[in-house]
């Protein structure tokens, strides 16, 4: 256990963030799903800018790596675009 009053509040402020972050993942993930599943050019389109910002702000924020969100924008949008 820690000793010090500043490890024990990084251990608070680690696990607040963890749980953000993990929210934020899923949250994205499902995001991710629900696009892939559409058929409708027009709401893929429409919903296509928001999950790319969902993964920029990821990639900020180092939850996933800069070039995985790359990969996953680019074959989000080849699937959009061959709707």
């Amino acid at each position: 256990m820690a000793n010090h009053k500043s490890a024990l509040k990084r251990i608070r402020s680690n696990e607040a963030k963890r749980l953000t972050n993990k929210y934020q993942h899923k949250t994205t993930r499902n995001a991710i799903k629900k696009l892939r599943e559409l058929t409708n050019k027009k709401e893929a389109e429409k919903m296509f800018p928001s999950v790319v910002s969902m993964l920029d702000r990821l990639a900020k924020k180092n939850v996933i790596h800069a070039n995985k969100a790359a990969n996953l924008k680019s074959g989000l949008a080849k699937h959009v675009a061959a709707l």
